[in-house]
């Protein structure tokens, strides 16, 4: 897989999760946003460029979905707001999906940033003292950055409004399901990226 798809999976499984998120779903009795399994591999997928890219421009790969965040946020809210034509009958379910609260905007952005952050200094700093095959890297990184990401964002969304903990532990649990389920893709990326780069 090209650095180039796997940035643009990365970005795009971003924008997903955003979407996905305004329906909260239950799986085994953990009731999370929609788009915590997808969000949850960006956080594989920011691994896979940290080892191919380096920690730098992992970075930036992070500030560039971010920024792609907030241009969805922000036009979302645009054309939420903006009139539409008196035929259109789809304007709550629309504003539903894609407007979000601005309180529920703010906590995703500063989870994701904040997180992902956290996880590409772990993973590159594991890889610099420890070494080894890039899956455990990637469990550990993850193990405690979508820890930070699940605490964050159910703190600021939802303190004063719902029960914390059980919020925070769900999200956590299934994004370590998807974490370890992806171990396999992980070194299927590294095995190949021996080989020429097309991206």
């Amino acid at each position: 897989m090209s650095t180039t798809l796997l940035i643009a999976l990365y970005v795009a499984c971003e924008l997903i999760a955003n979407v996905a998120a305004n329906k909260p779903v239950s799986v085994f009795g953990i009731v999370a946003p929609g788009g915590v399994f997808i969000y949850a591999l960006t956080f594989t997928l920011v691994d896979l460029l940290n080892e191919r890219l380096g920690a730098a421009r992992a970075r930036r790969v992070v500030v560039a979905a971010f920024l792609a965040n907030v241009l969805f946020a922000l036009y979302a809210a645009l054309i939420v707001a903006l009139p539409a034509p008196a035929y259109y009958t789809g304007q709550e379910a629309f504003a539903s999906v894609v407007g979000a609260t601005p309180r529920i905007v703010s906590a995703s952005l500063v989870a994701y940033l904040v997180s992902s952050m956290i996880d590409v200094e772990i993973f590159a700093l594991w890889k610099r003292r420890i070494g080894g095959r890039p899956g455990i890297r990637v469990i550990v990184s993850n193990a405690v950055s979508t820890l930070v990401d699940s605490a964050l964002f159910v703190l600021v969304a939802f303190a004063g409004i719902l029960p914390l903990l059980p919020l925070i532990l769900g999200q956590y649990v299934l994004k370590m399901a998807v974490t370890f389920v992806s171990v396999p893709l992980i070194h299927l990326v590294h095995d190949a990226s021996s080989q020429p780069d097309g991206g």
